[in-house]
């Protein structure tokens, strides 16, 4: 079975089990790896039973539509739970069990430790088993190993040459390994927790990184100003590609709505009552359905104007599809405010740590949800630095009064071994909201 994404290191956690790639899995588990499966799934739907996840959503809804009670708090390890649930600590052998074994246990050990506003729901996601053509270019890259920094190896060396070489990505979904895991899924969780087929598609519809990836950030920053004719050809049809694969998932009946539980953008849940609901049980889901959600952190460095110019203009007629949407990620978004407030059907905006809370607010108001991303370098030693956690969370809160505001704790590469930081984070966060 083989699950490709565009990029594997944006792992959807908050939504689901991650997305992963060629898993050598035979689709049949040993009696004592069902067994184990199938106690974490009840415990998963004990956690789903409680009172306080039906709050939890219906705080997220308000919250969403721009009726806030309290600012909502979402902590995701990412990279922090390998620190939390050891590879040694999974008792099934079979690669798939132990994904699916994982996922339970992360759900468990967020609902009982982490207690940040993450709704527990009694579905069991399986995602289609499927491969990506990619864009008809090999890319190439120096180092990586191990999750270190590498340097990509422009497959595209001239523009006039090399463009006419590139396709557009096609999805390959092998339907019978599909079939087969959503039937094992059902055959060991079906009376327990509710199965469904859905797949996260994306994490950015953004572009930049795959420009990157073709061309090299090096190169694709000489280019704004030495190439710029070939900077438009290539950003069209990055968004061409990204259009034609909207219109082919919507037209195949392969979206799924992300109006609930689903972690959208780059920090939040989905819970809307301004799109449809997955109750509402659409004969087929449409993007106008959906949010949406770009991002182009790698022109950190491009002024605001030439992201207008370059990013912008090839990004609105993707968010123009969405019924709302979220936009950036680690960028500070205030010094391109003014174009960015005019993507249509904005709703969240991101306020990275690298972003001036107070300069937000000035933007945002009480018009936008404002995301704030406080840094997670206070929970990457072997004891959280209390004090400059809280002094940060503390200054946001104090910055932001009047807005609708979100803190998320992400972007963790490491917990520094201890587990108790990221729960240690949202009591901080608990106790500075109630101040």
């Amino acid at each position: 079975m083989s699950t490709i994404t565009k990029d594997p290191s944006k792992m959807q956690t908050a939504s689901g089990f991650p997305l992963f790639e060629n898993i050598d899995t035979t689709f049949v588990f040993e009696k004592n790896e069902i067994q184990v499966l199938r106690k974490l799934a009840k415990q998963v739907l004990d956690i789903s039973k409680r009172e306080i996840e039906k709050e939890k959503a219906r705080l997220w809804t308000q919250f969403n539509d721009l009726k806030p009670q309290r600012p909502m708090v979402l902590a995701d390890p990412e990279n922090g739970w390998n620190e939390i649930i050891l590879s040694d600590q999974l008792k099934c052998k079979d690669p798939l069990a132990r994904i699916w074994e994982m996922h339970l246990k992360k759900q468990i050990f967020w609902a009982e430790q982490i207690k940040d506003d993450k709704v527990f729901e009694p579905y069991f996601d399986v995602p289609y088993c499927y491969s990506d053509t990619g864009w008809g270019l090999e890319i190439k890259k120096e180092g990586g190993e191990n999750g270190g920094a590498f340097h990509i190896i422009p497959c595209i060396e001239d523009y006039d040459r090399d463009l006419e070489k590139l396709e557009f990505p096609d999805l390959e979904i092998d339907m019978p390994a599909s079939d087969t895991m959503l039937n094992l899924a059902n055959d060991i969780f079906g009376d327990i927790l509710a199965v469904r087929r859905k797949t996260i598609w994306w994490w950015s519809l953004g572009m930049s990184r795959d420009f990157i990836n073709l061309r090299g950030l090096d190169k694709m920053m000489m280019d704004l100003i030495l190439e710029p004719e070939g900077v438009h050809k290539l950003m069209a049809f990055l968004r061409d590609g990204y259009l034609k694969r909207l219109d082919y998932l919507q037209n195949n009946g392969l979206l799924s709505l992300n109006t609930e539980g689903t972690y959208v953008g780059s920090g939040g849940f989905g819970f809307t009552d301004q799109l449809p609901k997955p109750s509402d049980n659409l004969t087929k889901v449409l993007t106008k359905n959906m949010w949406g959600f770009c991002e182009s952190q790698e022109t950190v460095g491009v002024s605001p104007q030439m992201f207008n110019a370059f990013i912008l203009p090839y990004q609105l007629p993707i968010m123009a599809r969405f019924g709302l949407n979220c936009y950036g990620c680690c960028e500070p978004i205030e010094v391109r405010w003014d174009y960015v407030k005019t993507i249509p059907n904005l709703r969240r905006v991101s306020t990275s740590a690298w972003a001036n809370v107070a300069n937000m607010k000035e933007c945002l108001g009480s018009d936008y949800i404002m995301s704030i991303k406080p840094n997670p370098t206070p929970l990457s030693i072997a004891h959280i630095d209390e004090q400059t956690a809280r002094k940060e969370v503390r200054d946001a809160l104090d910055n932001s009064k009047g807005c609708v505001v979100e803190l998320i704790m992400k972007d963790n590469h490491t917990l520094g071994g201890n587990p108790s930081n990221i729960t240690k984070w949202v009591e901080i966060v608990r106790q500075e909201i109630d101040r």
